[in-house]
């Protein structure tokens, strides 16, 4: 088991460079199971969830290699459909091989998808979606961990899959990828109305257009697929994550620091940069790089309301929301994607913050310290609110459960380090 170790009260100062985005990086590498074909994919980040799904790929019979950032998939002698529960259970976005091996086999064999507890987060729209196309779902019961039951999902199709026009009841980011993947190779037109409209979405689409597909709309709410007969290999370099960078904003806003976050695309941030305004801290943005200087102590953060893109990203919540524990005021957050995006308030609570939840309301009265104790995080972007909250923190904070994030962070202690902080992972 691994622990973070922060002696808080130092201001950050200098750069940091963001890595490759998790949530743009996993749906690609599925994509490449349906490529028949060799696969080059850059600025892949070293997170956890990223080998989960290299051993996915390896176990479906893809060649994968990784060098530095670069990731190579050769998926020519891919011939495997099913994926074994243990890797389905390690991750949330699993669920996109669902797409991704029907659209190359014509089947699939996959049970629900693990990940961090937010509450319930349902695959109906994946499955409604792909039923329409005329995917055949029967859904099995087997005995799992626990004297548990998992849930077991057959998929096969009894003729080739048929574009048609789908309505998503609301802008599902794995919907979407699900369906553009399984359309990439149907036959006919898709149309999905109320696309998600996530940077993720359109990076995906770049990927499988290099590939052969032909997918127009990404990142607008409506998008149309025409399919191909198969997809071969493509080159392709991910996206930064748009989430990393916010929480190294936080980092930077609550140590009153200047830090200069490089590598970026300053229009993904655009959904955060007035709540950092808001807060007395002054951004200037060049090409792709963003410096944020903070001021001696930060304001309140206002009404911060969570949505769907291009709406304040839910994964950006809990790291802003540690932040705002020491504004001047009293900031209120709205969670509207996830019912379980909390967990960490008792942890910043337990360091002298005073926050009050009700139901998806969280209200934050700003204090004048944190005190660093030992705390454990509960999921991945909460733990990355209580390394915003240690940062800050008089005195030493212990956090645990760093398998969590490791799972959306490549390297973060050292990043931080060298932006001064005292902090380092310890076995």
């Amino acid at each position: 088991m691994q622990r973070l170790i922060i002696n808080g009260g130092k201001r950050l100062n200098g750069g940091v460079t963001v890595h490759g985005a998790k949530n743009s990086a996993l749906p690609v590498l599925a994509a490449a199971a349906v490529c028949d074909g060799i696969s080059v994919i850059h600025n892949v980040p070293m997170l956890s969830d990223v080998e989960e799904t290299i051993n996915i790929l390896r176990h479906l019979g893809c060649g994968v290699t990784r060098e530095g950032d670069t990731v190579t998939v050769d998926a020519r002698g891919a011939d495997g459909f099913e994926v074994p529960n243990r890797l389905m259970k390690e991750m949330r976005s699993s669920i996109i091989f669902m797409g991704a091996l029907v659209s190359r086999f014509g089947k699939a064999l996959v049970s629900l998808p693990g990940g961090c507890n937010l509450g319930p987060r349902p695959i109906d729209l994946h499955l409604s979606a792909l039923r329409q196309m005329g995917l055949i779902v029967e859904e099995q019961e087997e005995p799992g961990e626990e004297g548990r039951r998992d849930c077991r999902l057959d998929c096969r199709v009894e003729k080739p899959l048929e574009g048609c026009e789908i309505d998503l009841t609301l802008p599902s980011v794995g919907a979407t990828e699900n369906i553009m993947l399984a359309a990439s190779t149907a036959r006919g037109r898709t149309v999905i109305q109320n696309a998600a409209c996530e940077p993720e979405i359109s990076d995906l689409a770049d990927f499988l257009n290099r590939a052969g597909a032909k997918i127009a709309g990404a990142g607008e709410p409506t998008v149309v697929i025409n399919g191909v007969k198969s997809l071969t290999g493509a080159e392709h370099t991910v996206i930064p994550d748009r989430i990393t960078a916010s929480t190294y904003m936080a980092a930077g806003a609550v140590t009153r620091g200047r830090v200069t976050i490089k590598k970026i695309l300053p229009a993904h941030l655009r959904p955060v940069f007035p709540v950092f305004l808001r807060a007395g801290c002054e951004l200037q943005v060049r090409d792709r790089e963003l410096t944020l200087t903070a001021p001696a102590r930060i304001k309140s953060l206002g009404n911060v309301k969570t949505d769907y893109y291009p709406g304040f990203p839910t994964d950006s919540q809990p790291p802003l929301l540690a932040m705002s524990t020491l504004a001047d005021g009293r900031s209120q957050f709205v969670e509207t994607i996830f019912h379980n995006r909390y967990a960490h308030v008792d942890a910043l609570n337990d360091l002298g913050a005073n926050i009050k939840v009700t139901e998806s309301m969280a209200i934050v009265d700003g204090v004048k310290k944190l005190t660093g104790r030992e705390v454990e995080a509960a999921d991945l972007r909460g733990g990355a609110a209580l390394i915003i909250a240690g940062l800050a923190a008089e005195g030493q904070t212990v956090i645990g459960g760093m398998n969590y994030i490791l799972r959306g962070y490549d390297d973060i202690e050292k990043r931080l380090a060298e932006l001064g902080a005292d902090i380092r992972l310890e076995e």
